[in-house]
């Protein structure tokens, strides 16, 4: 019942920033945990950022720690990731995702909605 579109990705250099943002269908996107994952060729989808009802409530893989930002608005249906200090090594496949939840969630199996993924790509 819930669609997720993903949008703004694109090729920077390393040390760039890019924003994207997931646009969700529906009408009770304020009761959804969302997430960001990433996928590079070759490798399984990895957990990026997640965060809950309450906006304060995020959490992020070490890896990202410091330089992406998740957040949400939702009057306009819509959670964003803010990456900044790109490195090589994000470059993936960026996807997000939705669970009616309560608390956030960090794995791949705990979401019932993906977007199509938007491409990443950082150049050295």
């Amino acid at each position: 019942q819930v669609q997720l579109v993903e949008s703004g990705g694109g090729l920077v250099q390393a040390g760039g920033s890019l924003r994207l943002s997931c646009a969700a269908s529906g009408r009770t996107f304020s009761s959804y945990a969302m997430g960001w994952f990433r996928q590079a060729p070759g490798k399984e989808r990895d957990f990026v950022a997640a965060i809950g009802w309450i906006p304060s409530n995020v959490h992020y893989a070490d890896s990202v720690k410091g330089r992406f930002t998740i957040s949400r608005d939702n009057a306009k249906n819509t959670v964003f990731l803010q990456m900044n200090s790109l490195k090589p090594e994000d470059t993936a496949v960026y996807f997000c995702a939705a669970r009616r939840s309560l608390v956030l969630h960090t794995t791949t199996g705990e979401y019932d909605y993906w977007g199509q993924g938007t491409q990443v790509t950082v150049s050295s």
